[in-house]
């Protein structure tokens, strides 16, 4: 049996590479164990992928509007087959960055299905052929199946899409995220079930491209996680592109025809309509893959469906730790990364502060984009703050104007009493790069005295942020 390593990651997802690539910063002997492909999959079937097939959408929307910018683009057309192979490109050149990174920090790649055999140890098996996705190239240099010893082991398996009864997918006519990144072809008209930030975002890139798409969620509004005023507005804009959104909805049948589906959606009211698409898309979440990693022998506490740690990324068993989606949520991969390197800086002897999770920032790249971090409205007021609320639309911003993006909405929520910045909540071109200024002035505990004398720069969205601030407090310039 090979040396014990000091640290063994199973999983090698944002999370899971990142957790071994600070490992090896620290001097810490490291192996990172993966079953299907490095950079799991946020990089090669999720995160990556579907902000390129957006990417696509973007450009196919802009060459529409062409005209606009006087600019002549006559009949614009796309292939969606291209589109998916630029998509497919874009994760294999991350996936070959995974290994390069792993290579150059001395990492070994276990390549294999692993399971905790007993304190210390992982047996790795070989791969089983996945169900939905192909497996990548095994990494030249890689390890094989064998047991192996680690002083510590990190659990970064992540989570798969979650499966509803009788919607169980079977990639033809019922879709996961999936089958959704790589159509055959552009069907006529989708079904999305679950508007949360998977649904919205497939619902808008297939809209972009003529699909009827349908969008239903089970609760009273999409984007149940977000400010309730910001999904509001997310709602009417999506309706305006030809959306039709269904909310208070569930699916309580589904009959699969020879090329299409017939879903009985039923209502608030209890009343039941039938609605034919030629594909579903189930996007109703996602669940953490616990299974089959000897989690219940060792005794490793186990709730509500994810791996119970602290905020170091401990378990209740000694030397085996939990981060990213099977530790919990948010399940989001910047979360992940972050917890990694908490994680392993606290097994080096580090002092790493625990994650704060209400400051983390949740992005949807739908069109158009979404993004927030800390207390929704709704929230802030049952916390019991005393609320100052800033909003700036960017109909009144130069730079979304001058770019034909000028839906969208920008809004602060403040402490009344302390100047504290509470939340950040935004609608509109480039949300999700410019929630970041929210976020680390958040984590500064940046006042809004603090944000209102900050110059921000001209002729920028960001000066929309800084709008939003001056008029929580009744200065705003240019509304």
């Amino acid at each position: 049996m090979p040396d014990p390593y000091d640290l063994i990651v199973i999983g090698s997802g944002p999370g899971g590479y990142v957790a071994a690539i600070r490992a090896a910063q620290l001097g810490l002997k490291t192996a990172v164990v993966e079953r299907e492909h490095l950079g799991g999959i946020c990089l090669n079937w999720g995160c990556i992928p579907t902000k390129a097939l957006l990417r696509s959408a973007d450009v196919y929307r802009l060459a529409q509007h062409a005209e606009e910018f006087g600019v002549s683009a006559p009949s614009p057309s796309f292939d969606m087959a291209k589109i998916v192979a630029r998509s497919r490109e874009v994760s294999g050149k991350l996936n070959a960055g995974v290994g390069f990174l792993m290579k150059k920090n001395k990492i070994d790649v276990i390549f294999g299905e692993a399971r905790i055999s007993r304190p210390g140890e992982i047996v790795v098996e070989a791969t089983k052929k996945p169900a939905v996705t192909p497996q990548a190239p095994i990494p030249k240099g890689a390890l094989g199946p064998g047991a192996y010893q680690a002083r510590n082991i990190i659990l970064a398996t992540g989570a798969r899409p979650r499966v509803l009864p009788g919607m169980e997918p079977e990639g033809r006519l019922i879709w996961t995220y999936f089958e959704a990144l790589k159509p055959d072809r552009t069907p006529k008209s989708l079904l999305v079930v679950g508007a949360g930030a998977i649904g919205v975002e497939f619902a808008s890139f297939y809209r972009a491209f003529g699909v009827e798409v349908t969008l239903v969620e089970a609760l009273p509004r999409i984007l149940p996680v977000e400010d309730a005023e910001i999904a509001a507005l997310a709602r009417k804009s999506f309706e305006k592109q030809g959306i039709a959104v269904l909310t208070a909805t569930k699916v309580s049948a589904v009959e699969k025809r020879a090329d299409s589906i017939v879903a009985t959606l039923t209502g608030a009211d209890g009343a039941a309509r039938q609605i034919e698409a030629e594909r579903l898309l189930s996007a109703a979440g996602v669940v953490a893959n616990v299974e089959g990693l000897g989690l219940e022998a060792l005794g490793v506490n186990i709730e509500r469906g994810v791996i119970a740690t602290d905020g170091l990324g401990r378990t209740n068993v000694a030397g085996v730790f939990a981060i990213g989606d099977v530790a919990g949520g948010p399940m989001l991969a910047h979360k992940a990364e972050h917890e990694g390197v908490i994680c392993v800086e606290a097994i080096a002897g580090k002092k790493p502060h625990p994650l704060d999770k209400s400051l983390i920032p949740g992005c949807t790249y739908a069109h158009p984009q979404i993004a927030s971090v800390g207390f929704t409205e709704e929230k802030a007021k049952e916390a019991g703050f005393e609320l100052k609320i800033g909003r700036f639309p960017l109909r009144a911003n130069g730079k979304a104007i001058a770019l034909g993006e000028p839906e969208g909405l920008i809004k602060t929520i403040f402490d009344a009493k302390t100047g504290r910045l509470l939340g950040a909540h935004l609608i509109g071109a480039e949300a999700t790069e410019l929630i970041q200024g929210f976020v680390i002035a958040m984590n500064l505990e940046t006042t809004e005295e603090e944000l209102m004398h900050s110059v921000f720069p001209h002729p920028t969205l960001s000066e929309a942020m800084h709008e939003s601030v001056l008029d929580a407090f009744g200065r705003a310039m240019h509304i």
